[in-house]
């Protein structure tokens, strides 16, 4: 396991290493060296990038805007690049930049090698800005330029969430590094190291003096996931911090689904009870039936997966019921895959085959190249079973809302959900979603940041604060294939906690194509404080226009955004994010308009976000997903509406994925 440093992320203790976690590494983590308490997250999306965020908490300077008495907390975000993979002779080589965005409190540039020697981990960098405060060598870069030879000053907290570009790489250096001796007790690591800087200009509310350069520390690991620290830091301060650490890309739960029905003879004719067999699929196979449709030698299935995130697993489940239930005159299984009405795709199955593979393992491969998908295509044929449209569903549960790092502190609400839908047919359904707030501590909500854009996300605090009881949700939606690539979204009412109004989305979206294109135009209102039907003032139009890319480089997804935003600013957002094996998806985005510096803090948006499946924490298996997101700030530049439903992701089965490398889930 990978020790995260005090700062969050890989590395010693006030200085970072060359080292990298796993691809999939989360790690969360707190450390405490006076006066200074860090809380740290650490991402690590492939195996050559790491990217962290972290709140720092000033003892003794306060937060100016703060009505109480509380300690300032800086934000700052990080990215550690691998450049060069350590071999024999070699050392591993990274690049790095450490509170790269807002005030650049802490902000500094590495360059770092670490190399193994049996025990023992070696690591020299060279820093920039924090990292790099001795200065006690001149920059290499002002051969370049006279630019280099120094530093600008740290921006302004009115800057905060920018990036300080004209700061990175500049100004004089210093050497730092340590060693990592793994003792032979495998839970213990002690930590040696030589820091660059001095801390003769830190942010504290009081100098501070630092009576040696060394730090030294030691790291005990309590089990696989927690890790203690302690350390003796600027030869007179006492350090101690906790990390927790898992690997996301391994994520998974030992699953208790009812096991696959057994292969039986085929019938000698079709069963006369075509519900008895929906009511099967939909139990063990996880297939929601919508109808059963004989064609010549070929049995249709039109439905929606609804369990298992395999499809092989869904298939193979439902061929071994379709098997017993229909004569041998039935050759072909079919599936056409739908979603809020809309078909996506067709599974073939030959019968025969699956029959043969069940029964022998030498006869999968046979199976296996029988397999094949296509576009939605063929119709007609005598409907043997529709079944009835199950008009209503809900859900209940628990949730938490909470915001932390601005001047207000800690805040949070907890609440339960109720989610409803009431379907009008399978291509119309009405929404809504409720909550009730029954414990939070929004009373301390007081602080609005500033903004010369209109209001139309900073007031989040008294949409929360206003009523325990909130309609935040309540819609009618419509969905349509409009030809064999194009889909469409109409919806209209309460579309979110903030807005009413009505809106429409188009996809241009070819089957197993890895390029997907959208667009979407909304009218809407904003939305009074209690969460009920009353509307403000402001109303805007907004919209974009959406590109998305699967690049078939290690599971990432990309998309561009452009169109106009909340506050009616123009301008782009960016979003990258890559999806692991255990379906874990980890990604992250940027935002930038014309609002400038309009913005009021800083001129574009950022974040980081998670987007887990349900079933990798429960022995029961589900398609569901939660979403983890986090930023720095709430803004009223680069807001977009939150529409409760998207074409892409509800045509998610349009795009095969990982399907052929998972076809030994058919036997699951």
């Amino acid at each position: 396991m990978q020790e995260q440093s005090d700062f969050g992320g890989v590395g010693l203790m006030q200085t970072p290493t060359a080292r990298m976690a796993p691809a999939g590494q989360f790690s969360l983590s707190y450390s405490r060296t006076a006066p200074y308490r860090r809380y740290n997250v650490s991402l690590q999306p492939f195996d050559w990038l790491e990217a962290g965020f972290r709140y720092v908490a000033i003892e003794g300077r306060p937060f100016l805007t703060a009505s109480s008495d509380r300690n300032y907390l800086d934000k700052g975000m990080d990215a550690k690049f691998r450049l060069w993979k350590e071999s024999r002779y070699l050392p591993q080589v990274a690049l790095g930049l450490r509170d790269a965005g807002g005030t650049s409190l802490f902000g500094g540039e590495y360059l770092v090698a670490s190399k193994r020697w049996r025990d023992f981990d070696f690591s020299l960098g060279l820093g920039w800005g924090y990292l790099g405060k001795r200065g006690d060598i001149d920059n290499p870069l002002s051969l370049l330029g006279d630019r280099f030879k120094n530093r600008p000053d740290q921006q302004g907290i009115d800057q905060t969430g920018e990036f300080g570009l004209n700061q990175l790489f500049r100004g004089p250096i210093s050497v730092f590094g340590g060693v990592e001796y793994q003792t032979p007790w495998e839970p213990l690591i002690l930590q040696l190291e030589y820091e660059g800087n001095d801390y003769a200009n830190e942010p504290a509310a009081s100098p501070l003096t630092q009576d040696s350069p060394f730090n030294f520390g030691a790291r005990y690991q309590l089990n696989d996931n927690f890790t203690l620290g302690l350390g003796w830091q600027r030869g007179n301060t006492a350090m101690a911090s906790i990390s927790f650490g898992t690997n996301l890309s391994g994520l998974s739960q030992i699953k208790r689904d009812p096991a696959p029905v057994e292969l039986q003879s085929a019938p000698s004719e079709h069963t006369g009870d075509w519900q008895a067999a929906s009511r099967e699929l939909q139990a063990n196979a996880g297939v929601r039936v919508a109808r059963i449709i004989e064609q010549d030698d070929t049995l249709l299935i039109e439905g929606e997966p609804t369990r298992f995130r395999s499809m092989p697993k869904t298939t193979g489940r439902a061929n071994r019921i379709l098997h017993n239930y229909t004569d041998d005159d039935i050759e072909t299984f079919r599936y056409r895959w739908q979603a809020a009405g809309m078909s996506l795709r067709e599974d073939v199955q030959q019968r025969d085959k699956f029959v043969a593979a069940v029964q022998s393992a030498e006869d999968e491969n046979d199976y296996r190249y029988s397999v094949y998908s296509q576009a939605d295509t063929q119709r007609g044929g005598k409907v043997l079973y529709e079944e009835p449209l199950n008009r209503f569903r809900y859900s209940l549960g628990p949730g938490l809302d909470q915001n932390f790092g601005g001047p207000d502190g800690y805040l949070y609400r907890l609440y339960l959900q109720a989610d409803a839908e009431y379907h009008t047919d399978r291509n119309g359904w009405l929404a809504g979603t409720l909550t009730w707030t029954f414990d939070d501590n929004l009373d301390r909500y007081e602080y609005i940041g500033p903004s010369e854009l209109p209001r139309v996300r900073t007031h989040i605090g008294d949409y929360l604060n206003e009523a325990d009881l909130g309609l935040i949700n309540l819609q009618y939606t419509r969905t349509a294939k409009l030809d064999d690539n194009w889909y469409a979204m109409g919806y209209g009412g309460l579309l979110e906690m903030m807005y009413a109004g009505v809106g429409g989305e188009v996809l241009y979206r070819p089957f197993n194509s890895p390029f997907a294109l959208g667009a979407d135009l909304n009218y809407v209102r904003q939305r009074e404080f209690d969460q009920r039907f009353d509307l403000r003032d402001y109303s805007t139009w907004t919209g974009h226009l959406t590109a998305y890319m699967e690049t078939g480089i290690q599971d990432v997804l990309a998309k561009v955004s452009i169109g106009r935003y909340l506050a009616k600013d123009i301008g782009t957002t960016f979003d990258l994010s890559r999806e692991f094996d255990s379906g874990v998806r980890m990604g992250a985005w940027a935002t930038f308009t014309d609002a400038g510096d309009d913005y009021g803090e800083g001129s574009f948006d950022k974040g980081v976000y998670l987007s887990l499946p349900v079933d990798a924490f429960f022995t029961t298996s589900s398609r569901s997903r939660m979403r983890l997101a986090w930023q720095p700030l709430t803004r009223d530049g680069g807001a977009k509406l939150h529409r409760r439903y998207e074409l892409y992701d509800l045509t998610g089965e349009r795009q095969m994925g990982h399907y052929w490398d998972q076809t030994n889930d058919a036997w699951e």
